[in-house]
């Protein structure tokens, strides 16, 4: 069993800040999978809150730093 990785936003696999890349990586789900389903709970949830939550993790989860 592999250590499990510190949740961060994600350099590689992001479409705007790497929240949902990042979320994907952590619990080693598809990210394609992880957005759609952010998308349509937002959408269900009116919009709002999901980017407001989208704009809350995007400060709260730091972004991965790249060992180079």
């Amino acid at each position: 069993m592999s250590p499990r990785t510190k949740l961060a936003r994600s350099t590689t696999d992001r479409v705007i800040a790497g929240v949902c890349g990042g979320l994907a990586e952590y619990f080693g789900w598809s990210a394609t999978r992880v957005r759609f389903g952010y998308v349509a709970l937002s959408i269900i949830s009116a919009a709002f809150p999901g980017i407001l939550v989208y704009l809350v993790l995007w400060f709260m989860i730091p972004e991965r730093r790249s060992a180079v």
